[in-house]
């Protein structure tokens, strides 16, 4: 599942899936994680999908 980071909350990352948001747990991103990345959300492993953030811009 496909996700847009839409800000931070202190720990958690809010990513917006289909429309809806998800409250998800900052340590289960990369350190890299910025707002506007998009993600990828495979089992409990989250992967920034740098081709599709360029696109994107």
């Amino acid at each position: 599942m496909k996700g847009l980071v839409e800000r931070f909350k202190g720990d958690i990352v809010v990513v917006e899936i289909n429309g809806k948001t998800r409250e998800l747990s900052k340590s289960l991103f990369p350190a890299e994680i910025e707002i506007g990345d998009v993600v990828e959300i495979v089992g409990d492993k989250i992967i920034i999908l740098k081709e599709e953030m360029d696109q994107l811009r």
